[in-house]
């Protein structure tokens, strides 16, 4: 299967999650709908990021519509393609795959291979953790110690928080990040279309969790200091 269609796919596989998340899920309280829709304003665009959570804050289950708004930022959100391109540059950089080659015609099969690697796995994750309730967001613990805030990343990497707010194994993460990376071993180039290459992208894509998680765990932070030093 070509990449571009495994993408398109992707996004209308995961588009029917509201309907599915409905069906699935008994209706949750009104208050749980707070990050939709604050008073007297619209629902906010798909298209824009769901607000930091952290874990002393009241657990609402997430919603089918945030799920969308999840993989839609995470996919194609402003940080997520500009990342692409640090990647995709550094791969053509050293040329690797060869089957690519260089200049610009390489940058763009890497970075449309890169895209829909992501594509796919964060499909995975949302439509597969809305069966069981499986929330993707990551909760920061504010006003921790380092220490604390650090493990915290760490450990939602490989956990996730399900309906009734406890954490359980992010079930639905390893199949996305492993089902990702030896499905694209069937539309990759032949020198990296083999297990030991997808167990390593299978690492990288943990690594890549966990670095955004600990974005998400500092950077508010980071912008407040910057941006009140600047007043």
């Amino acid at each position: 299967m070509r990449p571009g269609l495994t993408a398109l796919f992707s996004l209308l596989f995961v588009s029917s999650l509201p309907a599915r998340a409905q069906t699935a899920v008994p209706r949750q309280n009104e208050s749980a709908q707070t990050d939709e829709k604050d008073a007297g304003q619209s629902k906010p665009s798909l298209l824009t990021p769901l607000k930091p959570a952290t874990q002393d804050d009241t657990y609402h289950p997430i919603t089918g519509r945030q799920r969308m708004r999840w993989f839609l930022t995470n996919t194609i959100g402003p940080p997520h393609l500009v990342g692409g391109l640090f990647t995709s540059a550094f791969g053509t950089a050293v040329d690797r795959p060869k089957e690519y080659g260089p200049g610009w015609a390489g940058f763009g099969d890497r970075y449309g291979m890169r895209l829909t690697g992501i594509s796919t796995g964060n499909a995975i994750e949302a439509s597969a953790g809305a069966l069981w309730g499986e929330d993707p967001r990551y909760f920061r613990v504010p006003g921790k110690s380092f220490e604390r805030r650090l493990s915290n990343a760490v450990e939602l990497t490989f956990v996730a928080r399900r309906r009734n707010g406890h954490y359980a194994p992010a079930y639905a993460r390893y199949m996305a990040v492993s089902g990702n990376n030896f499905l694209s071993n069937t539309w990759r180039v032949d020198s990296e279309a083999d297990t030991q290459h997808a167990l390593i992208r299978t690492a990288d894509g943990f690594a890549g969790r966990f670095a955004s998680n600990l974005f998400e765990e500092f950077w508010p932070d980071i912008k407040q200091f910057v941006f009140h030093r600047s007043h």
